[in-house]
């Protein structure tokens, strides 16, 4: 899977969901985030995303680093951060690639419970919601 994920890619959506797999309100970043995800061929990655309404999550969210694939997984190891507690910090992600659309899953610790987290990005350039 790793050179197909090579590319950019866009955010069409970014929910926490519940145990049957149902979006639970509008996401950390609001009904309609944007971002951008950045995978190069030589291993970076790179992540920025933000709400398009105001609400009273986080204005902005991104990170950057170094990116593999491993056992059908993603694994982004964080070098730079707007979280400081993420610098360092591998993070492992579910990934499924149908075409150009990427869904990414991910469990992370939210208020001291766990939230399943899901995030379906679109490549740049192809069919769908471009901004």
């Amino acid at each position: 899977m790793s050179a197909e994920l090579v590319g950019v890619w866009r955010l069409e959506a970014f929910h926490d969901v519940d145990e049957a797999g149902l979006p639970i309100g509008d996401g950390p970043l609001g009904p309609a985030p944007e971002g951008m995800l950045v995978y190069t061929r030589d291993g970076h990655v790179s992540v920025s995303m933000m709400p398009t309404t105001p609400g009273p999550g986080p204005t902005y969210m991104g990170y950057a680093g170094d990116w593999r694939v491993a056992g059908g997984q993603v694994v982004h190891h964080i070098r730079i951060s707007s979280r400081p507690d993420w610098i360092g910090v591998e993070q492992t992600r579910d990934a499924e690639l149908d075409g150009d659309v990427l869904t990414v899953r991910a469990t992370r610790e939210v208020d001291a419970a766990p939230r399943r987290r899901v995030l379906v990005w679109r490549r740049a350039g192809s069919h769908g919601r471009e901004r």
